[in-house]
């Protein structure tokens, strides 16, 4: 299932791309498409900002009134959305600024049927390839993604769990460390180590039979007889 943002002030246009996407559902068996519609872009940006809304396509008209679609565009990535951006217009004169905002296509009104499933073959591949890289997670409250090789090692403390980055922020998850690893177990780069450590695989700099030494120079104590497993894990990951 893919969620799919439509943003434009005249509903003829809604009317039009959301039948072609209806249309490139019915001849691509297993392709799904949630479509939520919007007439200006201050309601798209109230709800992602508000409603924790992520869509996987925004579909958008440059020409609106009060806020144009590039400008909209442009709070979507300073709020850390990074989902496709597709534009729909009449024009190309802002072509470079579309581009300017990540966007990963430029479309001129009236789209065309063939242009637009070209479109979209090539993205709704590369979303597929990008969930494969990240993961949902609610953070402070909000529902956000999580790129899966930025994250370091969790520990957990207490209540909480503590989800460290490459990066040296850290953010804390209401979560007990079991759900937490039911999250992380289908990928294989993290491990569970002990009751208090999941790993990322990714990041071990090295480790010996007590000691594991991540990136960044953070030790973590392995419990007795976790060594030798977790050694076999390491290599089976990086051999695989």
């Amino acid at each position: 299932m893919y969620l799919i943002a439509l943003c434009d002030n005249e509903a003829a246009d809604l009317n039009k791309v959301e039948q072609l996407l209806n249309l490139y559902e019915k001849e691509h068996p297993g392709t799904a498409f949630l479509v939520e519609r919007f007439e200006n872009a201050i309601e798209l940006l109230y709800r992602v900002r508000e409603k924790n809304y992520l869509p996987d396509f925004v579909l958008m008209d440059i020409y609106m009134p009060e806020k144009t679609g590039i400008e909209a565009a442009r709070e979507l990535r300073g709020m850390g959305i990074n989902c496709k951006i597709i534009f729909l217009t009449v024009s190309k004169e802002h072509a470079l600024d579309a581009f300017g905002v990540d966007a990963a296509q430029y479309l001129v009104k009236p789209v065309n049927r063939e242009a637009f499933f070209q479109t979209f073959d090539r993205f709704v591949e590369r979303v597929d390839k990008e969930r494969k890289k990240y993961f949902l997670l609610r953070i402070d409250g909000k529902v956000k993604r999580v790129m899966l090789n930025e994250i370091l090692y969790c520990e957990a403390q207490g209540k909480f769990q503590y989800l460290y980055f490459i990066n040296g922020e850290h953010s804390i998850l209401r979560v007990t460390m079991t759900e937490l690893y039911e999250m992380l177990s289908k990928y294989t780069q993290f491990v569970r180590v002990g009751i208090s450590y999941i790993v990322n695989l990714e990041h071990i700099d090295s480790m010996n039979a007590r000691e594991i030494f991540m990136e960044g120079g953070k030790k973590i104590h392995l419990p007795r007889g976790a060594y030798k497993s977790l050694k076999e894990q390491y290599f089976q990951y990086y051999c695989e």
